[in-house]
């Protein structure tokens, strides 16, 4: 009889109740059945190949559908597996897991492709980030100090910070939140222009060094496709820089030695200025000069901040040395002290302090706290003061504006440096020896690679020729010729 609403609600007996719908042979069979424990639900019956039944459940009878399945829908049901079990589908319950199957792998790739594409997608954003954000990285991965694999530093001193200082305040509000790969030439031309318009023509082009840099190493990790600066030059910025030249004339350091005692300056920058000629050191080198004496450690002494800019060596008066275990150009360098250096390094050594545990101060420039050297930028500041008009006196700093002016122009700390140079080189000096004296990379790598002396003895005859010079032009006693006689070599 066919399966009705009627009994399927039929009432609970001791054994269970089985309804069917009078189907054709070979059509298989829609069932419906009531247990003993009142359970209704319906199946679908069909033969095997093998001659076996199989019977596969539909679902629990409910009238209304909301707990289950009506009859119409399991009728329907019935009847879809009927057409495929008479197409060919003869083992339904292995056809039905062909499709689970298959519906599980669609979903298992629909899944992987939509993690995929999301990764994509992350990795599209990771790419695309900010100009602020490439800053970042580039700092903590090329200006950060370290040590490469060949055991030479690389970085800055400063671990970017002033390059930091100029993007926050020139690059950052304009482009810091836009995507690097979005910047286009147009936009930080914009920036540059705006500080040449400014007369900011140095400030011009170390930014523009910066940027180039920093574009190069977004270029190299693919988070540009090329760099927007790389067909600008300092031309287009703020201008090609001319390299300076200024050397104090034997009249300007005769002068000079009038012009420092009337100065006011610190006694120990005044004795600076002397030692900076006698030895032509840089700045940073002097400032972290400390004394040799009671058991100085070198290495603890330079186990200070990369940006303090300077580089420790020990002064030995009585060995007449001044040793430098690193430079500039990373390699040691010991400088010969001519009796004029040596004079000015006693009249800093009288100026030598004690700590509060009552030991003498190693540094021979020491800061206002004794805990290590002065600022290198201190030195330059008190020269910069007492060269400036009147009216262009800075607030707070000396009255003695023209003090230091000579009728060369304005001089540097730097300028006393090729000052010493040029002195040796009139001195009839050899320019492979000033390069030794002065610590100068030599330009030829073979050179570089098979000559190792340093000429020590040379350099030593070199200070002491400079030293006798100076000695001669400050204190008065000019000598009738500007040749002074080099001893040749025992």
């Amino acid at each position: 009889m066919a399966i009705t609403d009627k009994a399927m609600q039929s009432k609970p007996t001791d054994k269970d109740q089985w309804f069917s719908d009078d189907w054709g042979r070979g059509d298989g069979r829609f069932l419906g059945r009531v247990t003993s424990k009142g359970r209704s639900c319906f199946y679908f019956r069909y033969t095997l190949p093998d001659g076996n039944r199989d019977t596969l459940p539909i679902g629990d009878y409910c009238k209304d559908g909301k707990g289950g399945v009506t009859l119409a829908d399991a009728r329907a049901t019935a009847l879809e597996w009927s057409k495929l079990y008479k197409g060919g589908a003869k083992n339904l319950r292995e056809h039905f897991a062909r499709i689970e199957a298959t519906a599980r792998q669609a979903e298992q790739a629909s899944r992987e492709q939509a993690e995929a594409a999301e990764k994509a997608a992350e990795l599209e954003r990771e790419r695309r980030i900010s100009v602020r954000t490439l800053f970042d990285r580039w700092c903590l991965v090329d200006l950060k100090p370290h040590t490469r694999a060949d055991g030479k530093r690389a970085g800055r001193k400063d671990g970017g910070q002033y390059s930091r200082e100029q993007f926050e305040r020139h690059v950052f509000p304009s482009i810091g939140g836009i995507a690097a790969a979005d910047i286009r030439k147009a936009d930080v031309m914009t920036i540059l222009d705006a500080l040449k318009s400014d007369g900011k023509l140095r400030t011009c082009n170390v930014l523009l060094a910066d940027l180039k840099q920093m574009f190069a190493f977004a270029l190299g990790r693919d988070i540009i496709e090329r760099n927007p600066l790389d067909t600008v030059t300092k031309r287009q910025a703020g201008g090609t820089e001319t390299m300076r030249e200024r050397v104090l004339s034997v009249d300007e350091i005769a002068t000079l030695a009038n012009l420092v005692p009337q100065a006011n300056l610190n006694q120990r920058t005044a004795a600076a200025i002397w030692v900076l000629l006698a030895t032509g050191a840089r700045i940073g080198e002097l400032m972290g000069a400390a004394w040799r004496d009671h058991g100085a450690d070198v290495k603890a002494l330079a186990a200070l901040p990369e940006a303090m800019d300077v580089k420790v060596g020990l002064v030995d008066l009585e060995a007449k040395t001044w040793h430098l275990p690193t430079t500039k150009n990373e390699r040691e360098h010991t400088i010969h002290l001519s009796a004029f250096a040596i004079k000015h390094f006693r009249r800093l050594e009288a100026l030598r302090e004690v700590d509060d545990s009552g030991q003498p101060v190693p540094w021979v420039f020491p800061n206002s706290l004794q805990s290590g050297p002065v600022c290198v930028k201190s030195f330059g500041k008190q020269l910069a003061d007492r060269q400036r008009p009147a009216d262009m006196r800075m607030s707070g700093r000396s009255k003695q504006t023209e003090s230091l002016m000579l009728p060369g122009g304005k001089w540097t700390a730097h300028d006393l440096r090729r000052t010493a140079g040029t002195l040796m080189a009139s001195l009839g000096i050899s320019g492979d020896v000033i390069d030794e004296c002065l610590n100068h990379v030599i330009e030829s790598r073979v050179r570089r690679t098979y000559i190792r002396d340093r000429r020590p003895l040379e350099q030593a005859r070199a200070f002491d020729a400079l030293g006798e010079k100076l000695e001669q032009l400050t204190s008065g006693k000019r000598a009738a010729s500007n040749v002074v006689r080099l001893h040749t070599a025992a």
